[in-house]
């Protein structure tokens, strides 16, 4: 007997938790103390370092362990706060922020980087749920460089934020 196959949003999850299964390890929370050094332990020589903000803990590992499989460096942070002081520390060259945290909200802490002239060329992407149009025009008025609507694949993270990786307005840390 022929059984029906998994959805396609089934695959997804399945695959992003034998990935994440993986990967425990590869990136490291900006609340757990380094191992050894003060850089990712996925620290691919010359790959730009990614910094992830999201209060959810599973989207946020999820998306960073795959960041690592595609060979990026990525930090992560779980509020506006920890994001800030990571991102005078670290360094990255392109930062994805959730909008809404408990706490200093996502936009609050894009325009404190931005008066930092050390992220004037650092691409700030709200990374939101919020799917209408009118957020995503509000987020851009506020500062923001793009808006990308979660929940999304990995593979389609990784194809929107390659333009910023690629186009110099970043660069490797």
């Amino acid at each position: 007997m022929f059984e029906q196959l998994p959805s396609r949003p089934a695959l997804f999850w399945a695959l992003a938790v034998i990935k994440l299964s993986l990967c425990r390890g590869a990136v490291r929370p900006y609340d757990e103390p380094p191992l050894i050094s003060q850089r990712p332990i996925m620290d691919a020589p010359g790959s730009p370092l990614i910094l992830l903000v999201d209060d959810f803990d599973d989207a946020r590992e999820m998306y960073a362990a795959y960041f690592a499989l595609e060979g990026f460096n990525a930090v992560t942070a779980r509020s506006a706060d920890e994001a800030i002081a990571l991102a005078l520390k670290e360094r990255p060259a392109v930062i994805l922020m959730d909008l809404e945290m408990g706490g200093t909200s996502g936009t609050t802490a894009m325009q404190r980087l931005r008066e930092d002239s050390a992220f004037t060329g650092v691409p700030i992407i709200a990374f939101t749920a919020h799917a209408m149009e009118k957020e995503h025009d509000r987020a851009i008025r506020d500062g923001f460089d793009a808006v990308i609507t979660k929940p999304c694949t990995p593979d389609d993270l990784v194809a929107l934020l390659a333009p910023y990786l690629a186009s110099g307005r970043c660069a490797a840390t």
